[in-house]
């Protein structure tokens, strides 16, 4: 009698973390490999792989963990389900989700998002291509993906908060008395209430509490942007480059700036413009930044703060030798670089970083038009660091900075929170229009509920000059508002009519027809934003010789160089770190305090750590419980 052959054994491996983003469930895997093409060449991190061979083949990273920017670009393009959202996993089934087409409320690419709602609650977003082909594509990154739990968060501000003492309590108040009491401190103090607006807030709500400083204030108005280019929007000599212009580029030269941390789609083009395209990528950094390591051709790598010089040297006012012992580089690297400009046949994008002053800011932008050729075009890309940095520029060309306009104000109308709330001590009367209590909200007297992008309609503008829709996904939460309406509240209450008209679509089309570069746009006209619209910026001659003399007085007192930074900063350092919105996503604590590796990678990374990274006893029990042995064991007989 013959023995029975034994059946082949049933892939039954559970689900565990690569991280805290990602949950993997490998029973599922059907060895696409498209997490690993995504991981090396939309990334360049290369830290998710095929290992083993043959029928023992599975999909993992080293060490079994993921130390890496945490895009969760594998988990937008697993077919099957295999690689999991660890922010959203199993909160619903993506069916029972209403989708809402929208923008990013974080960086400055303006990615396009798709946003997964029930119920009046966010669970999560993927990236728009999912649904419809969207400018960005499949790509996402970390902020944009996961952190969105600030929408809903139990920390959200409720109802209208009133001071009623200095140094005393915020107590709940109804709308009605809040607007009541800003108006009259407000009236007391008329001509010498100032605005701050943020670079985070829709183009709509800018317009709004642009017309408030003029028509109800009729104080001075701030943008508090940490990294202001309205200098290189004011000079442009070249147009802007979109991004898929920077895809297909033949040369990109990029002058500061973090883009893999701060501007990520934009460095996603840059890295396939290279590894698909063949560019010349030219990095010119005081810091070896992980984009030189990455995808860069050639990486110039200057003396600490003397960007000044190398944009002098690099249109011409200033001689090679001159510039080599400024920047602390050897003549030979200025030569090849001189080379790559002139050899390039094709498009050359110039990259201007927000960390370089104003002066160069201007020279670059004034300057770059000289430098086309019959060859191919000069394009522009500037890296803003927010979301509508650039819309905050368009629709508030004469603000001032933050600083300046709280300086001559004795009260405040402040929508956002500020990079310095220290600037508010003794104030008169300060109202903060904020979704959270933050350390701005400290200083306020009045604090009223604002609504999140995912509650309101709206435009953001992104760092290619794409006027890009905000699409309401959820009625605002508690007593919150969309930031135009409550300015517009405010303004009622104080006597003044700002003209503005009652629904976000109406004010899109006032500020469309006030403000040159969005002339003759309305929403209809944004709706498809796989073709999006670019704003018509002024590009032409501009005179820059008081900007180049300034440029040459500061290159002037530049000293002999300092050591250079040796130290390449960790991926994520930026992208990690923790601020109002992203530290409402529980996972993002753990990130900027380490990425840990749990113990057991079957549990939850929050159920064994605390949010400072630090193990919990309890969760260390727990996982001790499930150990390496309950795999074999898993479903066994």
């Amino acid at each position: 009698m013959s023995k029975k052959a034994s059946p082949e054994p049933k892939n039954r491996a559970p689900e565990k973390y690569l991280s805290p983003m990602v949950a993997n469930d490998p029973q599922r895997c059907i060895l696409c490999k498209r997490c690993t093409r995504v991981c090396s060449e939309w990334m360049g991190e290369d830290t998710i792989e095929a290992g083993n061979r043959g029928v023992n083949t599975v999909i993992g990273t080293y060490g079994g963990w993921l130390n890496c920017s945490q895009c969760g670009n594998c988990i937008e393009v697993c077919p099957t389900g295999t690689l999991l959202d660890g922010v959203y996993r199993h909160e619903t089934r993506p069916w029972e989700l209403d989708q809402t087409v929208s923008t990013d409320v974080y960086g400055s690419d303006g990615m396009q998002i798709s946003i997964g709602s029930r119920g009046g609650k966010v669970h999560r977003i993927v990236a728009r291509d999912r649904y419809v082909n969207g400018l960005n594509g499949e790509f996402l990154d970390v902020k944009a993906r996961f952190g969105h739990e600030f929408i809903d968060h139990k920390d959200r501000v409720k109802t209208p908060l009133v001071r009623y003492a200095k140094g005393g309590k915020l107590i709940p108040a109804t709308w009605d008395h809040a607007i009541g009491l800003i108006a009259e401190k407000f009236a007391a103090n008329e001509g010498s209430v100032g605005v701050i607006a943020s670079p985070r807030l829709t183009n709509e709500s800018l317009f709004t509490l642009g017309r408030f400083a003029k028509n109800a204030a009729k104080g001075p108005i701030g943008v508090d942007d940490r990294g202001d280019m309205s200098a290189f929007f004011a000079n442009m000599s070249a147009p802007l480059a979109t991004h898929r212009e920077i895809r297909y580029a033949k040369t990109i030269v990029l002058i500061g700036g973090e883009p893999e941390e701060e501007q990520t789609y934009t460095a996603k083009q840059m890295r396939q413009a290279v590894r698909n395209g063949g560019a010349n990528l030219v990095v010119v950094n005081d810091t070896p930044i992980n984009l030189a390591h990455q995808a860069a051709t050639q990486f110039i790598h200057i003396a600490p703060n003397s960007y000044d010089a190398f944009v002098l040297y690099f249109l011409g006012g200033l001689d090679g030798g001159s510039a080599a012992a400024k920047l602390g580089v050897d003549a030979s690297e200025l030569d090849a670089f001189q080379k790559v400009i002139e050899g390039t046949q094709g498009d050359l994008v110039i990259m201007a970083g927000n960390e370089l002053s104003p002066e160069a800011q201007a020279v670059i932008a004034g300057s770059a038009g000289r430098i086309a050729s019959d060859s191919g075009r000069v394009l522009l890309h500037p890296l803003p660091l927010y979301n509508n940095s650039v819309g905050a520029i368009d629709i508030l060309p004469d603000a001032d900075t933050a600083a300046n306009a709280i300086a001559g104000s004795k009260a405040l109308l402040i929508a956002g929170s500020l990079q310095n709330p220290e600037l508010l001590r003794n104030k008169d009367f300060v109202v903060v229009q904020e979704l959270f209590e933050t350390e701005t909200t400290a200083f306020a007297d009045v604090v009223l509920p604002a609504a999140s992008f995912a509650e309101v309609d709206g435009t953001f503008t992104n760092n290619a000059g794409n006027v890009q829709r905000v699409r309401k996904a959820i009625d605002p939460l508690h007593q919150a508002k969309p930031d135009w309406m409550i300015t517009n509240l405010i303004a009622r209450e104080m006597g003044a009519d700002l003209g503005i008209e009652s629904s976000a679509s109406g004010v899109f089309r006032q500020l469309a027809d006030s403000v040159a570069a969005y002339e003759g746009l309305r929403y209809p006209a944004l709706k498809d934003e796989s073709n999006p619209v670019q704003a018509k910026y002024s590009v032409g001659e501009h005179d820059v010789a008081v900007a180049v003399d300034a440029l040459r007085k500061n290159v002037e007192g530049l000293g002999a160089p300092g050591e250079k930074i040796r130290a390449t900063p960790r991926i994520g350092h930026k992208l990690h770190r923790l601020t109002t919105m992203t530290s409402k996503t529980p996972q993002f604590h753990l990130l900027a305090h380490g990425n840990p590796k749990p113990e057991n990678l079957l549990l939850s990374p929050l159920e064994q750590f605390d949010l400072d990274g630090k193990p919990k006893p309890e969760g260390m029990a727990e996982a001790a419980a499930v150990g390496a042995e309950d795999r074999a064991n898993l479903g066994g007989r």
